[in-house]
């Protein structure tokens, strides 16, 4: 943040003496807009200038927003040159000492070509200068500077002033292009896009850093908080035709902090162009032996100079052959008596170094074809450089020196030509080339046996396991000199040497029990052909299963471990050594078989005692209306899996029933393995009322099923608690008499004492 006027002038008169030998820029804003640009922007005649025109502020103080100024004997990269701002000109000059800030209140538009240019809309305070002019070199540059007020605190991270140098052709069909952009981007040069790392709250990470010049303190030869570096704007132009620039800056969104574009004097150059710098450093130098042409034909060109290293060379031609690394230089006088130059930078990388390389295939049917997998020689051909890319292949050098019609099946070539060649290039693009012979061989070797194991990993049943294809090594290569062999899942892949097995010594087989394996042995330049074998897993499948079995109490059960095996041997105390044992008790028992491949395997048998069910009691509750229920409670010795039943053909696994009327019932309880036994219950309830009229129906009243409670007890009682009745379980009921009269018909009590000590109260009616 800048001070305050009242503490500059504090520090300006404490400073004086020091003050006075500053150094700052000077600003004239009474150049003429013809006087800066042909005397000061431009400076020389390859150009011709017309249609000058100026437009910025209109300052009552008659002020202007541009005009010249001088760097003195200040640090100002440029000595000279032209500024424009988006506040007075003569505010721009030195020390930084206070606020820029002009343009408040005046009516200061702003400029459309610039806005669309930069993609905004609010635009003000433009200061624009334009010209007309007519190239007679094929490239323009000038340099300039970007300064701002808005290089402070966190504002690079938000705000922006707008500048552009917008070209066109006069007359084209196309739009203006902005030449001031980040080098080698379409960025537009902005502080937003470029300033340093901005910490602190609000901040912002670094945009193109490397163009920044400073943030500035008090002594600094301009009144602006910070700048970029100097940069070029520069564009290929056609000689001879007519073209527009545009230079305008102005503010965005409002008056705050002026922005300035400071444009070096005499830096608006017409050049001659060469093209790009040929350097290592940016990837594009030449390569041995390759001539590049420089051409500097301009139809204006009276004479060409041509230097290299700064030594004027003989050649006067429009054109140069640059066949060594230097810097080089063209001077071109055009009509007018002006000169455009040019220069290029151009350095040569080293050749690529490459190999010639031998293939080797085996010819399986001796008619002396066989198919390659070029990439095979891949490391043969870089073996001295391999940074090298990978090989490229074709048929003919030719071809391989014009990279045309490279060899498209590189992984199943057939040599029906017996070289091809291999293009490998560095870098940069440089190339070398180099052959590739490829012979074949006819010898042959035996199959081995097959390699074979047992499935007895955890997973046992998966047909699946780890194998050692190097046991197979040595039947392989009996009666062969020693050499290198590969192995490979597909015959296809051991031709031409693709996909390798990674590690033979580790190999879990991918398909399951039995998987083809195919070794390709080489030694030297010598094939010996592929031998085949099998991979094999032999599993006992599901036959090891575990296998559930119940025994009933005082009974046994067979357990049989299968047929096919060559031994059995079981775990019980008499280790028999046949197929089935007959066992009596509950536990685990295991059996350990051999089947005919020596694989030894245990099965198991998990064993469970169970037995017949054996009723303790029937817990019943009755006198309920429809809402009665009876459990089946089993001894404590009836062990087993137990299902119940009313009907015989519906069972459940509870030994409740639920919603029983009054009546007699069997339960049947099953157990799968050990038998079936019934047991007989009785629900019952008492009568709403009953009818002693001597007719043969409801003449008693009795409980239903009473009768299988012998100890059972009735009492009968009238509305006040007297006792008019009693009878036992065995007994028939009441007959509605008290000492041989008939009672009234009424509402009666009664109070049933069950065998299980439950007891039941209610009450009936008597019915005459």
């Amino acid at each position: 943040m800048k001070m305050t006027k009242p503490h500059i002038f504090i520090l300006f008169v404490l400073c004086l003496p020091f003050l006075a030998k500053a150094q700052y820029i000077t600003v004239n804003d009474t150049y003429t807009k013809e006087q800066l640009v042909r005397d000061v922007l431009i400076n020389n005649t390859c150009a011709s200038v017309s249609n000058i025109s100026v437009l910025g502020g209109n300052f009552a103080s008659g002020q202007q927003s541009y005009g010249y100024f001088n760097a003195g004997s200040s640090t100002f990269p440029f000595a000279d040159g032209i500024v424009l701002s988006t506040g007075r000109a003569v505010a721009a000059q030195g020390p930084n000492s206070s606020l820029l800030d002009d343009g408040q209140g005046m009516d200061w538009p702003g400029d459309t070509d610039l806005e669309a240019a930069l993609e905004i809309n609010n635009s003000i305070n433009a200061t624009i200068l334009e010209f007309d002019f007519i190239p007679l070199g094929n490239k323009i540059s000038f340099d300039y500077i970007l300064s701002s007020e808005e290089y402070h605190d966190n504002a690079p991270c938000r705000y922006s002033d707008g500048f552009a140098f917008l070209l066109k052709e006069v007359g084209g069909t196309g739009g203006y292009k902005n030449l001031a952009v980040v080098p080698g981007t379409t960025i537009p040069v902005k502080v937003t896009s470029v300033h340093p790392e901005i910490g602190g709250n609000g901040g912002c990470e670094a945009q193109n850093e490397e163009y920044f010049g400073a943030f500035n303190g008090f002594e600094h030869p301009t009144n602006f908080n910070g700048q970029t570096v100097a940069l070029t704007a520069l564009s290929d132009v056609t000689p001879g035709v007519l073209y527009h620039i545009k230079l305008v800056v102005a503010d965005e969104g409002n008056y705050r902090y002026d922005s300035a574009i400071f444009l070096g004097g005499g830096s608006f150059k017409i050049e001659t162009d060469l093209g790009d710098d040929r350097l290592l450093a940016t990837g594009n130098p030449l390569c041995k032996d390759e001539t590049l042409t420089l051409n500097a034909t301009n139809a204006n060109a009276i004479r060409y100079e041509w230097y290299k290293d700064t030594v004027l060379q003989p050649e006067i031609t429009p054109t140069y052959p640059v066949t060594v690394a230097g810097t080089y230089a063209v001077r071109v006088e055009l009509t007018g008596g002006c000169f455009s130059t040019g220069e290029i930078k151009v350095e040569y990388a080293g050749a690529p170094t490459v190999s010639n390389a031998v293939l080797v295939q085996c010819d399986e049917d001796n008619n002396g074809l066989a198919l390659f997998n070029l990439n095979q020689a891949d490391a043969q051909v870089i073996a001295a450089d391999p940074t090298l890319s990978d090989p490229v292949y074709f048929r003919t050098n030719g071809e391989a020196a014009s990279n045309t019609n490279p060899i498209t099946n590189v992984t199943n070539f057939e040599n029906t030509q017996p070289v091809v060649y291999a293009r490998a290039e560095n870098q940069y693009g440089c190339y070398a080339i180099s052959e590739v012979t490829l012979n074949v061989s006819n010898n042959n070797i035996a199959d081995p046996q097959d390699l074979k194991k047992c499935d007895t990993d955890i997973n046992p049943t998966d047909g699946k396991s780890v194998f050692n294809l190097r046991d197979r090594e040595a039947a392989i290569l009996a009666n062969l000199p020693s050499g290198n062999i590969n192995y490979y899942t597909s015959y296809e892949d051991a031709l031409s040497g693709l996909n390798p097995i990674p590690a033979p010594d580790v190999f879990p087989n991918t398909i399951p029990f039995q998987q083809r394996i195919y070794a390709k042995l080489s030694s030297g330049i010598d094939c010996y052909g592929i031998a085949e074998f099998n991979v094999i897993v032999n599993s006992f499948g599901s036959s090891l299963n575990d296998v559930q079995a119940i025994v009933c109490r005082g009974g046994d059960v067979l357990l049989n471990a299968g047929s096919g095996f060559s031994s059995y041997k079981w775990n019980t105390p008499n280790n028999e050594t046949t197929q089935t044992i007959r066992v009596t008790a509950a536990g685990t028992y295991t059996v350990t078989v051999t089947n005919s491949d020596g694989c030894e395997g245990t099965k198991k048998f998990i064993v469970t005692a169970s037995s017949i069910a054996t009723v303790a009691s029937m817990s019943i509750r009755d006198f309920q209306g429809g809402n009665n229920s009876a459990t089946v409670v089993l001894t404590s010795d009836s062990i087993g899996t137990y299902q119940y039943s009313l009907d015989g053909i519906t069972f459940q696994d509870s030994p409740t029933f639920t919603n029983l009327d009054p009546g007699r019932y069997t339960v049947i309880i099953k157990e799968a393995n050990c038998g079936i036994i019934t047991h007989v219950f009785y629900i019952m309830d008492y009568p709403k009322f009953f009818t002693p009229n001597n007719d043969g129906t409801n003449d008693m009243w009795r409980i239903p099923y009473l009768q299988f409670q012998h100890n059972a007890t009735v009492a009968i009682f009238d509305r006040y608690g007297k006792l008019l009745y009693f009878f036992k379980g065995g007994q028939p009921g009441w007959d509605g008499k008290l000492n041989g009269y008939d009672l009234p018909a009424n509402d009666y009590w009664f109070r049933i004492i069950l065998q299980d000590k439950r007891e039941i109260r209610g009450h009936f009616s008597l019915l005459r």
